[in-house]
């Protein structure tokens, strides 16, 4: 198993689609706070929270990133060793497919959460020198925000990783996954107010409550659902990729 997550991370390290990403949203980052600071050429003199600044515009605009970012990987990283011969070489290694399909989303699970967590950490650094460093986030509020942010991350690239193995071909595997993350809670949403067990559905799931996790003030239960829901997604959705793996034909 270790040889497998280093072979994993090596692969990782040397894929052009994760590292094309990762420069594309520090870029990205590092020059939003640009079109919030200055306006018409002018710099704006009103103070600007950091805290604030982190919450809504690094979290808010997180959203889809978290969501929709990792979907490019998981069509590249994922998907396309099929096409490429790679899982059939690795399935006929003498490892159990198991062991592959854990090793793999770990390091896939790594990735996204490398690439959630630059955005709202490079935006709000860069955000803080201008602001002048005013109205700091609380520490204990930026661990437990980042925390959220890998254990919802980690739980979406459950569910990708699990598409991504039905799929051979890593444009389909794409294609569906951003729709997959664009339409599906807008489509559970829709399905809970007209059915009651759906609402509770919809009201537990990854989908409704990754919203929540830049929140200022959380009570211990609110805190506790937040924290359990996507460990509880990941564990479900990674031993149901595995079996789905371990019974798929790899031509």
């Amino acid at each position: 198993m270790n040889n497998l997550v280093k072979s994993e991370l090596f692969k990782l390290s040397k894929d052009r689609s994760f590292w094309t990403l990762v420069i594309g949203l520090a870029v990205v980052a590092a020059l939003y706070p640009l079109l919030i600071f200055y306006n018409d050429s002018a710099a704006i003199t009103e103070l600007v929270s950091v805290k604030e600044l982190f919450a809504y515009t690094g979290l808010g605009g997180n959203n889809y990133i978290v969501k929709l970012v990792p979907c490019i990987l998981a069509g590249f990283f994922i998907s396309s060793e099929y096409s490429m011969g790679t899982m059939k070489i690795m399935g006929s290694s003498g490892n159990s497919r198991i062991r592959i399909y854990f090793a793999k989303l770990l390091i896939f699970t790594l990735g996204a959460v490398i690439i959630s967590l630059i955005f709202p950490i490079v935006l709000t650094g860069v955000g803080a020198v201008f602001a002048g460093f005013y109205d700091m986030p609380g520490l204990s509020y930026l661990l437990r925000a980042i925390g959220l942010t890998v254990l919802y991350t980690a739980a979406f690239a459950s569910i990708m990783a699990f598409i991504s193995i039905i799929f051979t071909d890593s444009g389909k595997t794409i294609g569906f996954l951003i729709l997959f993350f664009i339409l599906f809670d807008s489509v559970l949403y829709a399905l809970s107010q007209k059915f009651s067990f759906i609402e509770l559905i919809f009201n537990h799931s990854v989908f409704k409550l990754f919203i929540d996790i830049g929140a200022f003030n959380l009570s211990n239960g609110e805190l506790f659902k937040l924290t359990i829901v996507p460990i509880i997604t990941y564990l479900v959705l990674a031993i149901l990729g595995s079996l789905v793996f371990h019974r798929k034909e790899i031509k």
